[in-house]
């Protein structure tokens, strides 16, 4: 009995396995998160700001919330859910303000 496999049937063998590994095309993941960071510059004001890593400074924080509106803004500080929050006034009223890590901002 030979020990050796028939060329042909070995590369019949290679060929059909490299076709199917070829063929499996990935697949989208729809269990993973939706939540873009920011897409564009309009600032979007939001009841609920979003938790996560924030990668805007100081001062990228403070000129978009300023952009949405808000004037007189201090004590910038980013919490530990990566939230840029501090105290500002809109429409004479003094509020709290936060900014999340998709650039929305929301007030209190």
């Amino acid at each position: 009995m030979s020990k050796f496999v028939p060329i042909g049937i070995a590369a019949s063998l290679f060929i059909a396995g490299t076709a199917m590994a070829q063929s499996a095309e990935p697949q989208a993941d729809h269990n993973a998160p939706t939540n873009p960071a920011v897409k564009h510059s309009s600032v979007k004001e939001t009841q609920r700001p979003a938790s996560g890593a924030n990668s805007f400074t100081e001062a990228q924080a403070k000129k978009r919330i300023a952009k949405a509106g808000y004037t007189n803004i201090s004590d910038l500080k980013k919490d530990d859910a990566g939230l840029w929050k501090g105290s500002a006034t809109k429409g004479g009223k003094s509020v709290n303000v936060a900014l999340d890590y998709k650039g929305n901002v929301s007030s209190k």
